[in-house]
């Protein structure tokens, strides 16, 4: 990875954001935005498979580990950076992947990276919410978690990925 250190300073932020604020926020119990997901979803759209399914282990691991969990984080995180590429492709396109660079609306058009964004936010969050429950008893209740909880990740994704590209030129 070309840019090794600005990834690492995003990945404490984003840990520490969700460990010290956002898992001590009780506004609501259908309320819940796991930030540490906005490190996956902004790693380079080149990433190769391996290094990206590491990033996603070692973000699920370290967040179970902190918010003791018991392996959610992890399985969550590793479905979202399993097909992440997927998504990429799909939104937008496997030839413009390949060149590279951080996912942003600039990059990939607004359009694009809301849907990107908003795909890769549901997958983590169906799987994690499910997994929390352990039920498919109230299903209508995790449906509001995953929304309501995908809702806030995705604000707040959103405004991490505007100060993390800000002085990013486009093709970088």
């Amino acid at each position: 990875m070309y840019r090794t250190y600005p990834y690492a300073i995003l990945f404490v932020t984003t840990a520490l954001l969700q460990v010290f604020l956002f898992d001590n926020l009780s506004l609501s119990l259908y309320f819940d935005p796991l930030v540490y997901l906005s490190f996956i979803v902004l790693l380079p759209l080149d990433i190769a498979p391996v290094v990206l399914l590491g990033a996603g282990l070692a973000t699920g691991v370290g967040m179970d580990m902190a918010m003791g969990t018991a392996g959610i984080n992890t399985s969550a995180t590793l479905l979202a950076a399993f097909v992440r590429p997927a998504v990429v492709n799909f939104c937008y396109g496997a030839e413009n992947a390949r060149e590279g660079g951080t996912p942003s609306p600039e990059r990939m058009g607004r359009r694009a990276f809301v849907r990107y964004l908003a795909i890769v936010i549901l997958v983590h969050h169906a799987l994690f919410f499910t997994l929390e429950a352990l039920s498919l008893a109230r299903t209508l209740h995790n449906l509001a978690r995953i929304l309501l909880s995908g809702a806030g990740t995705f604000a707040a994704s959103w405004l991490l990925m505007r100060l993390f590209t800000a002085k990013l030129p486009v093709r970088i």
